[in-house]
């Protein structure tokens, strides 16, 4: 396949809605497929050549204060009230939160225990699985101030039973990413707060957790990533603290060495 035709597909691919991380991934898989083709002489040269097709860049994605996420979860309809400080405060993806269960949440400990995840496909429709990874499968600490607000969730808007959902659509069951992303519009729209992503608030509590001065080892585990590197992104962000080294490492010089001097000598 010539490139200008590769990148021809790959522009359709995003302008039917698929994203560019999957275009990316099916395009390493392919070009992994013909090298292996390159290498057993079934073709001469591998066609995927297109540079940068294999890579996604980010966008930097913004992290919202403590009173604007509080701002969205009193503008959001009740039942979804508990869903947004969660997301926040808890840093839990969308289809972690969709399948959560009564027994998944203890609120005396203050932990919610992450152990399934739903994806949400044209093909497959709704399907419940484990997580991507085994670090995925989680417990992470949620703070004091969140076991009112879930008490109150889990009295007034969750299924009964240990294995009722914790988080429910307007008429019962599961809360469908379509559904709620028109409750989501409707948010933005009264509270001002322009292009945030439902995703935007796990990057909040991510980034919380890192200006509390999580290391990078609890940082992976209570996002559930088995690599370092989005750790380290977040750690980069509030990377204040370098100033905050360079005026210790003062006051260590400090301490051994006398001012300089003026012009007259005092």
């Amino acid at each position: 396949m010539p490139q200008g035709r590769a990148a021809t597909c790959g522009a359709r691919a995003l302008d039917a809605g698929v994203g560019p991380a999957t275009v990316s991934k099916a395009y390493q898989v392919l070009r992994a497929i013909l090298n292996t083709a390159v290498d057993d002489g079934l073709i001469e040269r591998n066609p995927c050549r297109v540079k940068g097709a294999g890579t996604v860049t980010h966008t930097e994605r913004p992290f919202l204060s403590v009173p604007e996420v509080y701002r969205l979860a009193d503008a959001v309809p009740p039942h979804c009230r508990a869903l947004v400080l969660l997301a926040a405060f808890a840093a839990l993806h969308s289809g972690e939160l969709a399948v959560l269960q009564r027994r998944d949440i203890d609120l005396e400990a203050r932990t919610v225990s992450v152990r399934r995840s739903y994806a949400e496909t044209r093909t497959d429709g709704l399907t419940v699985k484990a997580p991507k990874s085994a670090a995925g499968v989680r417990t992470v600490a949620f703070p004091a101030s969140l076991v009112p607000e879930l008490a109150h969730h889990l009295a007034e808007h969750a299924e009964a039973g240990r294995t009722g959902l914790v988080f429910v659509g307007a008429r019962g069951g599961v809360l469908r990413r379509n559904n709620f992303r028109r409750i989501w519009l409707r948010t933005l729209a009264s509270t001002g707060l322009g292009d945030v992503h439902f995703h935007d608030l796990r990057h909040t509590g991510n980034t919380l957790a890192a200006t509390g001065g999580a290391t990078t080892r609890e940082l992976m585990q209570r996002m559930g990533h088995s690599s370092v590197r989005a750790a380290l992104i977040y750690q980069h962000l509030v990377n204040g603290r370098d100033h905050q080294i360079a005026d210790y490492v003062d006051g260590q010089i400090r301490k051994v060495r006398r001012p300089p001097r003026g012009p007259s000598g005092t």
